[in-house]
């Protein structure tokens, strides 16, 4: 058995995307999943699988998640020692401001990774890392132009945390 980490994209917003966190680990739980916790109600969720392909575990929850909600809920995944690598490599910023973390279905090309940091302005940055994209910005998340939006324009399905619950995670669950 492995342990995966994964991250729900777009649940629990607006009246017709809900899906709560005990629906979750039983989705979960029916596509094989065991030993399964979730964190707040934003899609969390850690699970042991004998499954070992991350596109294939993706997959698998995500038809999973489908049948039991009747919409698509994009699901990425990473293991514990990658979610503690992505919330060490966030330390290492030494950011003052807002810290957020785009998670990515898949890696970005170079191409895609430099049209993304070139985005920068004094106010707001992006730093491409594997499979995450540290958004480091100003006081005001909402009035931000590095959106996880303009990084799923950039770089695909992603889906975004702030650093404290990414820091959150970690330590519960990549020790």
């Amino acid at each position: 058995m492995a342990t995966y980490i994964g991250f729900l994209r777009a649940i629990n917003l607006g009246a017709k995307r809900k899906f709560p966190q005990d629906a979750i680990r039983a989705a979960v739980e029916a596509a094989g999943g065991t030993d399964v916790e979730t964190y707040l109600n934003t899609g969390n969720v850690r699970f042991d699988t004998r499954l070992r392909s991350r596109a294939r575990i993706e997959r698998t929850l995500e038809d999973a998640f489908e049948a039991d909600r009747g919409f698509a809920v994009p699901t990425i995944v990473f293991t514990p020692t990658q979610l503690r690598e992505i919330a060490d490599r966030a330390a290492s910023f030494g950011h003052g401001g807002r810290h957020y973390v785009s998670l990515l279905k898949e890696s970005p090309s170079a191409a895609a990774v430099a049209e993304v940091e070139a985005l920068a302005s004094a106010e707001e940055v992006a730093r491409v890392s594997g499979r995450a994209v540290h958004l480091l910005l100003g006081a005001n998340y909402h009035q931000a132009r590095l959106t996880n939006a303009v990084i799923e324009r950039h770089l695909g399905v992603a889906t975004n945390r702030n650093l404290t619950v990414i820091e959150a995670l970690a330590d519960k669950w990549a020790r």
